[in-house]
């Protein structure tokens, strides 16, 4: 197996542009700092809850996060994160809430990452999948795993402390492969998920496992979900996905055999794909392509050497 470092053009990836944040880290520990912030009258706050924010489009045509001045925020004693400072010096924060507060004028709408993401702007969505993260592990990692004491909520939500033992347990983030591999005659290996529709294909993809390179993830997965060997592997960019906790490292891969054999627990169909018979596909509706927020779909882009049609949100 060839591991190539050069990187290709990397495709522009929602959720990965320059949203003009500073996360200022070395503030989190800071409460008099913190406690000023939070009282600025420039500062900004919006509330997150179950993954959702509210979300509202101007009359102009963006779309924006429905913030308000830290005075007009929803009461909370300890599910307040900092997330950082924009060039102008404005903080924000976001409250992990049981709902989202409802808005006088019924304009705004609670939305997801996967259709926000696609909406925002790069600072509202980073903004959003910082939140988003911290809510999900903040729901999910309430007790010590060294003790099972509940732990308490420190660093403006980014650690959790153990009054007990006095372990500290910080955001858990999960590397996951997705690839885009192709074969000797520069054909495509698309995918289907067994619990996906018929037409529904994607790129390959999977979690790394302990003890294992990125690479060498890409190798497995590729093999144990559509039986096909990769020999070079080459990475192209990675891409937030808080869903709840991952991130995905995208690659083009090279297989040395076109054989496929399914696995049948992950992936129900894996076929080879040239541009002229995925257009095709395309046209005749049988086949759905990745869009949305997902990596997936860029990576298939740079095979395929233009944008692809309106399909499915991976």
């Amino acid at each position: 197996m060839t591991i190539s470092t050069d990187r290709p053009d990397a495709p522009d990836i929602p959720l990965t542009a320059p949203g003009g944040i500073d996360r200022a880290a070395h503030h989190r520990f800071d409460e008099a700092w913190l406690a000023a912030a939070w009282s600025h009258p420039t500062t900004r706050v919006f509330v997150v809850s179950g993954g959702q924010a509210l979300i509202d489009d101007t009359p102009d045509g963006r779309t924006e996060l429905v913030m308000t001045p830290a005075f007009e925020a929803p009461v909370t004693e300890t599910h307040r994160y900092f997330l950082g400072t924009d060039e102008e010096g404005v903080r924000y924060f976001a409250l992990q809430k049981d709902a989202l507060p409802g808005r006088m004028d019924q304009s705004a709408r609670p939305a997801g990452l996967r259709e926000a993401g696609v909406l925002l702007s790069a600072r509202d969505a980073a903004l959003m999948a910082h939140a988003v993260a911290l809510e999900n592990w903040q729901r999910l990692h309430r007790f010590c795993s060294r003790c099972g004491e509940r732990t308490v909520i420190a660093a403006a939500g980014h650690v959790r402390r153990c009054p007990a033992c006095g372990a500290e347990h910080y955001p858990r983030t999960d590397p996951a492969v997705i690839m885009l591999v192709t074969d000797d005659r520069d054909r495509a290996l698309l995918g289907r998920q067994v619990h996906w529709p018929a037409g529904r294909f994607s790129t390959l993809a999977g979690f790394v496992e302990p003890g294992e390179s990125i690479e060498q993830a890409v190798v497995r997965e590729v093999a144990e979900e559509a039986g096909v060997a990769v020999g070079d592997v080459r990475y192209v960019a990675s891409q937030p996905w808080p869903f709840p906790s991952s991130l995905m490292l995208g690659f083009l891969a090279r297989a040395t055999s076109p054989q496929i054999t399914v696995d049948g627990e992950e992936l129900h169909e894996a076929r080879w794909f040239s541009r002229e018979e995925l257009a095709a596909a395309f046209e005749s509706g049988e086949v759905l392509p990745p869009t949305g927020i997902s990596i997936a779909a860029r990576l298939i882009e740079l095979w395929y050497g233009k944008p692809l049609p309106a399909g499915f949100p991976r």
